[in-house]
């Protein structure tokens, strides 16, 4: 795998693979050797093949992947490299449009002749590709970062977020970002003021470094619940807090399961909200039990409706709601449930646990009307105020989370609520983006 490697140096008329400044073998190979006019890769004193390519083929300045004297894509990209020569380093290009009908190697014809040069005017779009991954973490979810970097063999960078007397935050990059392509990972979570500040001086910094681009990874985007005006002089916080990220230099912005959808259009760069259960479901379909014929998905209220439909689609479930209303001002809450849960398995689905009082609520609604088990499935564990207290007093047997949001101790303590790693999923949208890849496969 090249994806590491941001450039190729030569030392003492071997080509080697360096990787942020600091020679490295990959996979065994420690250089490419030159045979007959064309580079193969060298192992042990002989040239090897790797993932089934012959060889690399020196044309003019530029180096291309030969396979069975034809010129061919890897990883599915459309292209092939050309490797420029540049004070002694070889930086990679891609060139995106080659391999297609009209733009060289197509055609069949087109293949069957010797490889040539390539030009600007044979290749639709020839750009720099953007330098190598760098990960960033602020002090919000610290434990996340760790996993998403081991899941891409990739360090977190050293940066030290401090404080001044007064409260100040100070931030120090210790390594080189300078034309790397840079994520942050730190979701706005609670304290949501200090690590939504974390994330916007951590994100200058990169760009007064001149990275190449700025990515927020941002697991939990606070504030996406002030997504509209309920009342007169009332603000549009999630829009606020999109302009200040823009306005901090973040190139593309990575959420999980936005409170509200359209959060996406607040912004001009580009937006990428997964969703939580890519992993969510895989756990449940496991953990419930291969009979799911009395498994009801429950959306707590009728905003959330579609989110319980999705769940209870994928598993083979029915379908419940819970209908709160006031009939009179100053009367408690009547709890309706629409949907047959007598005697069956319930989940209620919601996409946060704040104070945990909707959801409690609800599966005291739920046991009243006859289910047989009450668990409960969320994508950000805020859990907040009295939340742990009312989870613990309540008749949900099981809480089922994601690590976008840390637990506190007391939340961990408890022992109800289990945690899927979605560091996979995040580390799939990191590399996917970086190689200019379709981030749509990680959609359900």
């Amino acid at each position: 795998n090249l994806d590491f490697l941001s450039s190729l140096v030569e030392v003492d008329g071997h080509l080697l693979i360096e990787d942020n400044e600091v020679l490295a073998n990959l996979d065994g190979l420690s250089s490419l050797t030159s045979v007959g006019g064309d580079l193969y890769i060298h192992e042990n004193t002989r040239p090897a093949n790797v993932n089934g390519l012959s060889g690399l083929t020196l044309l003019g300045r530029q180096l291309y992947i030969s396979f069975n004297d034809a010129l061919t894509h890897v990883d599915g990209l459309s292209s092939l490299t050309s490797l420029v020569l540049h004070q002694r380093r070889m930086t990679l290009r891609q060139l995106s449009r080659w391999g297609e009908p009209g733009h060289g190697g197509g055609s069949e014809k087109s293949r069957s002749l010797p490889p040539q040069p390539l030009t600007r005017s044979k290749a639709r779009v020839a750009m720099p590709m953007i330098g190598a991954i760098k990960l960033i973490s602020g002090n919000a979810n610290p434990e996340l970062a760790e996993r998403i970097a081991c899941h891409q063999g990739l360090p977190v960078c050293d940066v030290k977020v401090n404080r001044f007397s007064d409260g100040e935050i100070q931030v120090e990059i210790s390594d080189n970002v300078r034309g790397r392509d840079v994520f942050l990972i730190q979701p706005t979570c609670s304290p949501a003021n200090e690590n939504l500040m974390e994330l916007l001086i951590l994100a200058d910094a990169c760009k007064r470094a001149s990275a190449e681009r700025v990515t927020a990874v941002i697991p939990y985007y606070g504030y996406a619940r002030q997504d509209r005006k309920v009342a007169p002089r009332a603000p549009i916080t999630a829009k606020l807090v999109a302009d200040l990220l823009t306005a901090a230099g973040i190139n593309r912005v990575m959420t999980i399961d936005l409170h509200a959808g359209q959060i996406q259009g607040f912004f001009d760069q580009p937006v990428d909200n997964l969703y939580g259960s890519k992993n969510l479901l895989p756990f449940l379909a496991k953990h419930l039990g291969k009979d799911k014929s009395d498994l009801v998905m429950v959306s707590p209220d009728a905003g959330g409706t579609e989110r319980a439909r999705a769940y209870a689609k994928r598993l083979g479930a029915s379908l419940a709601v819970i209908d709160k209303r006031r009939s009179k001002p100053n009367e408690s809450e009547v709890m309706h449930v629409i949907g047959d849960i007598a005697g069956k398995r319930c989940v209620l689905v919601d996409d946060m646990i704040d104070t945990a009082g909707t959801l409690t609520s609800g599966a005291k609604a739920l046991v009243k009307e006859g289910a047989k088990s009450v668990i409960a499935v969320a994508t950000h564990p805020i859990l907040s105020g009295p939340a742990v207290g009312r989870l613990a007093d309540s008749p949900i047997e099981e809480i089922i989370v994601t690590d976008t949001v840390p637990l506190s101790a007391e939340a961990e303590a408890m022992g109800k609520i289990k945690v899927v790693s979605i560091a996979d999923l995040l580390g799939k949208a990191i590399r996917s983006v970086h190689e200019a890849d379709s981030v749509s496969r990680l959609f359900l």
